[in-house]
Order: structure tokens, then C-alpha cells, then sequence
């Protein structure tokens, strides 16, 4: 008697992963931590709670949005904690808690639920939510305090961008003599003004060199973003690297290169849509740092980004395999 086979077919693709969701989100966790950390110890535990309500108010809005909408839960994948995690480090640590829940309810039940859930969404989540805390709520977005030992001095002071747009003139190396910027290496460790997870380089470059080890970002598109601002810098200061390392490692560049541009569902496919998007980021990011009113452009870039993402995945895609392009019929040409 001939033993039966059962002949599964399904749809492609058929290549298999051990990733999941779940373990993918799991490692941008992990590479966040130490962010967390350096934003915890520079502007003290104030910090830690802004963290903490933005993360548990955004799980709040998942599960709440989730049951209204009669949908599976999706609280288990830590979607809603990473982009908590990622709104709480675009937030100065003085920011009234409440505008934390505001911004958690923007990013979670606005740009995520309502486009679908997870993967559908049109624009990074913690992106437009402090896109719309800072349209909202400007003078809360925008103070900043000074990080001292032992906590956060409640006297409000400028970014290193701020100070650097406004120098008229004034070189780099007179600014931090006169105390006015801090100098590079107090840039790299985080001690600086600024959001809570932007400040430290080194953490932010210890965490996107861990997703890229890991395989969950590729580095087209962090290094062509940073890569175009460090060019643009460069020329704009006429080859002072000085003051390009100041635009590297000031503002939110770093956190959104490896951690926001790099978002699945807002973000291009293939790697020339990857490089063409990161290029396209760090142009954005550098003509309004130079030539716009604000000191920093890195949120408003990536999204408008995210809305030209559609239309570079169709300029890039790649041809299928036995693809024979047609010859066009010329014109007059006798049948």
C-alpha cells in the first residue's frame, strides 16, 4: 500500500526566519538601554519618569485602541514600548507629564491604530507625535535645562545648535572657550543640553552598532543620512571639522539615523531605496539646520521622508528575474 504524501502549497515567500516580531523589537529594547541609562544619569530621575509614562501610557493606548476596535491584542510584540521608549528620547526631561500622555495617544492611536496597527503605518510614530507636541506645545518642547551633577539646574539654556546657529561669526573654538558650547568630548558622553536620549553619542553609537550585529538594521541607510549631513557641513564651513563634528553629534541626528529612519514600515525595501531615502533625510536635515528657522531638522526630514517612501520603492524596485524590457515601435515605420 503506497503511503499518501500531503502536498502542502502556500504563497511566497517561502524563505523561513527565526525572526519575530516580538525578537526583533526585543533588540531595539536592548540597544535603547543604554540611551535610557545616559539620559538617566545626565539629567537625573526626572528622566526616568518621563520615560516611564510615555512607555506605560502608549502600551495604555495599544491595549485600549486594540479591544475598541475589536482587534487581536498586540501589546505582546513590545511595538508600543519601543515607540514609547523612542518618544520619551525626543522629549526634554521638563516637559509636563501630561504632554507625555498627549504625545503617546498622537503616536499610538493616530498614527498607528487608525493606518491599521503595526506595519501599516504611513510615518514613524514617535516622529509625528513630537512633530505635534512641538507644533502644540513650543515653549514646553523647547526647554531645555542645563545638566549638572546630582540632577537637571532649572535654569532654561540653549542647545549646542541653538548656540551654533546664533554665533554670528564666532568660531567654534572661541564659543567653548567662552564657555558657551561644550566641548567635543562632553558632546560624545551626553553632557550637554538637549533631549533626554540624544545627548549621549556614545551610547546611541553603541546601540545602533549592536542592531547592526544583530541584523535587524542594515547601514545604508545610517550612513548615507550621516554621511550626507557630515558633506554638507563640511562644505557649508568651509572644511571646518570642528564644526561639522559639533552638527554629528548635536541635535537628534545620531537617534534618528539608527533608530527612527530605519523603521520597517516607513522606510524603503531594498538598498538603493535605502540609500536614496538616508541621502535624501540628511539633505533635508542640513538645509533647514543651515538655512531654516529652526536649529534642527532631523524629525521633520525623516517624515517627509516616510510620505516619499512609496514613490521611491516604485523608482528603485528592482527588475524581476528574466525581465526583457520592450522595444518601443518607431514611428512611421511601415507594418
Amino acid at each position: 500500500m503506497e503511503e499518501k504524501q500531503i502536498l502542502t502549497v502556500s504563497a511566497s515567500p517561502h524563505v523561513k526566519s527565526t525572526a519575530t516580531t516580538r525578537r526583533i523589537m526585543l533588540d531595539v529594547i536592548i540597544a535603547l538601554i543604554p540611551a535610557a541609562f545616559a539620559g538617566v544619569t545626565v539629567f537625573g530621575l526626572r528622566a526616568a519618569l518621563v520615560i516611564a509614562v510615555c512607555v506605560l501610557s502608549s502600551v495604555m493606548f495599544e491595549y485600549l485602541s486594540r479591544r475598541l476596535m475589536k482587534r487581536d491584542c498586540t501589546v505582546g510584540d513590545l511595538s508600543a514600548v519601543v515607540t514609547g521608549l523612542l518618544l520619551a528620547f525626543n522629549l526634554p526631561v521638563s516637559i509636563p507629564l501630561w504632554m507625555c500622555v498627549v504625545g503617546a495617544f498622537a503616536a499610538i492611536v493616530v498614527v498607528k491604530q487608525f493606518f491599521g496597527g503595526l506595519g501599516q503605518n504611513f510615518a514613524n510614530p514617535a516622529i509625528t507625535a513630537r512633530i505635534v507636541l512641538l507644533v502644540s506645545f513650543a515653549s514646553a518642547m523647547t526647554g531645555f535645562t542645563s545638566p549638572v551633577a546630582g540632577g537637571v539646574d532649572a535654569v532654561s539654556t540653549a542647545t549646542p545648535l541653538n548656540i551654533l546657529s546664533s554665533a554670528d561669526g564666532t568660531s567654534v573654538a572661541q564659543l567653548v572657550a567662552n564657555g558657551e558650547l561644550p566641548s567635543l568630548l562632553k558632546m560624545f558622553l551626553g553632557v550637554r543640553a538637549g533631549c533626554i536620549g540624544e545627548t549621549c553619542a556614545a551610547a546611541l553609537l553603541l546601540g545602533g552598532v549592536y542592531l547592526l550585529a544583530r541584523g535587524v538594521i542594515k547601514p545604508a541607510i545610517p550612513f548615507s543620512f550621516i554621511g550626507t549631513v557630515a558633506v554638507i557641513s563640511l562644505f557649508a564651513s568651509r572644511f571646518d571639522l570642528t564644526w561639522t563634528a559639533y552638527e554629528l553629534l548635536g541635535g537628534g541626528l545620531l537617534l534618528g539615523a539608527f533608530f527612527m529612519a530605519t523603521d520597517y514600515a516607513t522606510s524603503p525595501v531594498n538598498t538603493g531605496g535605502k540609500i536614496v531615502f538616508g541621502v535624501g533625510c540628511g539633505i533635508l536635515t542640513a538645509v533647514i539646520r543651515l538655512y531654516g528657522s529652526l536649529p534642527e531638522g532631523v524629525s521633520y526630514s525623516i517624515l517627509l521622508m516616510n510620505i516619499a517612501c512609496p514613490l521611491i520603492e516604485k523608482l528603485t524596485q528592482p527588475k524581476y528575474f528574466g525581465f526583457i524590457k520592450s522595444k518601443k515601435k518607431k514611428e512611421g515605420k511601415a507594418a
